[in-house]
């Protein structure tokens, strides 16, 4: 999805807690902004709910990270296809240079994926140790 946290517009009634001074300027974010700790858990409930209201296939969401997985190569195309759909439907935007596979090996949080078993890559772990 692309800039999604821009792309999720604030309440009116919630713009005053969101307000900031830069240069001797007040402003204030009339969508999600980046950075607040309430950001990730907002947007990933909301394309959450956009994908079930959606009747999305079968997947995995962290935020606007999303993974599907089929057996056969049109089967991962068409869920695909089924879940950007929904999100289109449901106002948000996607940046088609995101959009990847299918493909037999992936890397999702991380994590690397092929033939149902994961891996944590070495550079991975040596960050977390």
């Amino acid at each position: 999805i692309a800039n999604v946290f821009f792309s999720i517009p604030l309440a009116a009634e919630c713009r005053p807690q969101f307000a900031f001074t830069w240069r001797g300027d007040q402003h204030t974010w009339k969508q999600l902004p980046q950075g607040w700790k309430h950001s990730p858990t907002i947007c990933h409930g909301l394309i959450q709910t956009a994908l079930e209201q959606g009747k999305a296939p079968e997947h995995l969401q962290y935020i606007d990270d999303i993974v599907i997985w089929g057996n056969i190569l049109e089967e991962v195309f068409e869920k695909g296809k089924k879940i950007v759909q929904i999100l289109l439907k449901a106002g948000f935007a996607i940046k088609q240079s995101k959009v990847k596979g299918p493909a037999q090996e992936i890397q999702f949080l991380g994590i690397k994926w092929q033939d149902g078993r994961r891996q944590i890559p070495m550079d991975v772990i040596n960050k977390i140790t």
